[in-house]
């Protein structure tokens, strides 16, 4: 198996070679290419993304990252350790990379994606360069396919049982976020796409919908329903659910009994 995507990789790296005086034909090529395509110049800047690249990445102009980014000046590579092997590629070799883990946070943050809804990804990638007639090399070619990818359904799911089971405690983002194995700004982006609230927001108002339960026994006072269910009675309280619920905690319970 490992084999037949070394002879895939060579047959597509052949192809660019042989159809890079033909720009129409290239270009037509890497567009309906299935996989991530990103082509640099010979210092490192991106000169052209194809059509799965940006759908990949949910980036809608191209032109956020043509002639913008530059793969020398990434943060996430210099971090990497492994500048030295991609600059083995503007060199004139061929360099491969086996199940790199993207980091997608850098990505949404740097095009301001907000509808990233994957966990992680991870990719095989391939770099190598293209030729002119004298040998020299005239850009690079990053043939980037995704070889795992996970959702992050799962972990939203795994957070809201969370907060349905510990609605009594403190609201804790760091906790929640370690709970999943998220970061608490891929975690806090991830859970807002998938419920369409904030995970404060989650909390705040399954704890409102619990003291509504309390303030249905009429043996309890206001307060006493507040503090049943670990929330002081005050301004600040009666303003979160009136909020919420259209009417104050004392309109509610007498539109309940009436």
């Amino acid at each position: 198996m490992a084999r037949n995507a070394e002879f895939e990789r060579d047959d597509f790296k052949a192809t660019i070679q042989t159809l890079y005086e033909n720009k129409e034909l290239l270009a037509q090529l890497i567009e309906s290419f299935p996989f991530s395509i990103q082509i640099y110049d010979p210092n490192g800047t991106s000169i052209l993304v194809n059509k799965a690249m940006l759908s990949h990445f949910k980036v809608i102009d191209p032109s956020l990252i043509i002639g913008k980014y530059n793969i020398f000046k990434d943060p996430d590579i210099l971090s990497s350790g492994f500048v030295h092997l991609v600059k083995r590629a503007f060199r004139g070799e061929t360099v491969f990379f086996s199940d790199v883990r993207v980091p997608l946070e850098g990505i949404t943050d740097r095009y301001q994606i907000h509808d990233m809804d994957v966990k992680a990804l991870y990719q095989d990638i391939s770099l190598f360069p293209v030729f002119d007639d004298e040998n020299n090399v005239i850009c690079v070619v990053a043939l980037l396919i995704n070889k795992r990818v996970y959702q992050g359904k799962e972990e939203i799911e795994k957070a809201k049982e969370y907060i349905e089971n510990r609605w009594m405690e403190k609201f804790d983002l760091r906790e929640m976020a370690s709970m999943t194995g998220l970061s608490i700004a891929h975690f806090s982006k991830l859970f807002k796409r998938h419920t369409d609230v904030t995970p404060y927001e989650y909390y705040i108002c399954y704890k409102i919908n619990k003291i509504k339960e309390k303030l249905l026994d009429a043996n309890l006072t206001v307060t006493q329903a507040f503090t049943a269910c670990n929330m002081k009675y005050n301004g600040h309280s009666a303003k979160l659910f009136k909020d919420r619920v259209g009417v104050s905690p004392s309109e509610f319970r007498k539109m309940s009994f009436s």
